[in-house]
């Protein structure tokens, strides 16, 4: 059953770290059949409790999962393999469309902020034991999330989307819970989801956001406990959700109010489309604002509400970790915030020219594609590893659909920030003679 490889240990923490071991040298392959139980305790000479609760802290770190009596196996895609490691290198003289980084010269500059919170902590130094929100920061944040018709809770500031929704999935979860996660979706949430002993359950998606029916499956035959819903700039494909789509999703996620619902508006600042929130119509919510796309990936911050509980939770478990985010930072993002640093009309206009100008382009050559907001362009293939090759050497480095798919069909990823309007057609050329025959379905 495991080849070559011994599992060795007398404690649940040995037999453990062995299995571990074995998966992060690839010697236990991805879906390989673990021993059950009681024949593995008698080879090693130990109680079947004691592999039991071996197999439950394997479970807990996503490294294995347990399907009844089909016994337990190694994930297929383990938690110590990150789906970013999944990349092409993009070598001298080929161009970097794979990358998912915004455009730089639609960032703001940082200043003239950046030296007022400097002059602000001369006269006052932040310390121990002050609120984990600046004053400042959640009022701005709190109005915004106002204008946006995001239901009323408490504001809290996390190290980006992930480290929020992280926190939030960890306090409300237990592990071997079931996630329902969007298809194709965001390659790092779609390694978080395992790395926390969560069972990812896919949902298709089309331009307008998750397909309702596939969430009403998700939550009422698989048992997802939790559904999480890109609002806009969806990464890969663009997806917004529309104002019937958030009705229809509305109304599946009433019928489940114990479902925890994670809204992610990473798209906030560079999108024309308004907010659609779903937040509200089940008993814990939760909707995560990044500043990554707008503002810049380095500032590291996400602003979040939710109801009054998980909030809580996440800002009690996050003081008994990093403590709270920089408020040197969050006074950075303020002041960005209050002097009007960024238009997201001119930066939604920027992207929609160059991303609606591919996906018309790939149109005339008969080239299926989708991208109706933010950054990312979508383009099903027939022969994903072949379409990347063929790319690379046309001068273009994409990003394999691998990274962001679950069930769906193969595809590539673009990112336009990096395109000037002159470079649409090229690219448009290198795609569609790289792509091959490719069904128009559903992103898949």
């Amino acid at each position: 059953m495991l080849g070559e490889y011994r599992i060795e240990g007398r404690r649940a923490s040995e037999i453990a770290a062995s299995v571990e071991r074995g998966v992060g040298a690839g010697a236990l392959a991805p879906s390989q059949l673990l021993p059950p139980m009681r024949e593995l305790a008698a080879a090693l000479g130990v109680n079947p409790n004691t592999v039991a609760a071996a197999y439950r802290i394997l479970r807990e770190r996503g490294v294995i999962e347990t399907d009844g009596r089909r016994g337990s196996r190694v994930r297929p895609r383990p938690a110590t393999t990150a789906r970013g490691s999944i990349r092409v290198e993009a070598p001298a003289g080929v161009r970097d469309v794979s990358n998912g980084n915004p455009d730089p010269a639609l960032l703001p500059p940082l200043g003239d902020a950046l030296a007022e919170v400097a002059r602000r902590y001369a006269e006052r130094p932040g310390m121990y034991g002050e609120a984990p929100v600046d004053e400042e920061f959640g009022r701005l944040a709190r109005a915004a999330f106002d204008a946006d018709g995001v239901p009323d809770g408490p504001v809290g500031v996390a190290s980006g989307s992930l480290d929020a929704i992280e926190r939030v999935l960890a306090v409300r979860l237990r592990p071997g819970d079931a996630v329902a996660v969007e298809d194709p979706g965001w390659g790092s949430l779609l390694d978080l989801v395992p790395a926390l002993g969560l069972r990812p359950v896919p949902v298709a998606v089309d331009d307008e956001g998750p397909l309702p029916e596939e969430v009403e499956r998700a939550v009422r035959r698989d048992g997802a406990r939790a559904v999480i819903v890109t609002d806009r700039a969806q990464n890969p494909t663009g997806a917004c959700v529309t104002a019937d789509r958030a009705r229809e999703l509305r109304r599946v996620l009433a019928a489940h109010p114990g479902v925890l619902l994670v809204e992610d508006d990473h798209g906030h600042g560079i999108v024309a489309q308004p907010l659609q929130p779903l937040a509200g119509v089940t008993d814990h919510w939760v909707l995560v604002r990044s500043v990554a796309k707008a503002y810049g990936p380095d500032l590291r911050i996400a602003a979040f509400t939710g109801d009054a509980e998980t909030v809580d939770r996440a800002l009690g478990r996050q003081r008994l970790g990093p403590g709270w985010v920089s408020r040197l930072l969050q006074r950075a993002v303020a002041h960005l915030w209050a002097s009007g640093a960024v238009d997201p009309a001119v930066v939604a206009r920027s992207y929609g020219e160059r991303r609606d100008g591919l996906v018309r382009a790939l149109a005339r050559r008969g080239v299926t594609a989708y991208g109706c907001s933010g950054m990312n362009v979508w383009v099903p293939v027939a022969d994903e590893t072949g379409a990347v090759a063929r790319l690379l050497a046309a001068g273009w480095a994409v990003a394999p659909g691998a990274r962001f798919r679950m069930a769906t069909g193969p595809a590539v990823r673009l990112t336009v920030s990096g395109l000037s309007v002159t470079d649409v057609e090229p690219l448009a050329d290198a795609v569609a003679g790289a792509a091959g025959p490719a069904p128009a379905r559903s992103y898949g």
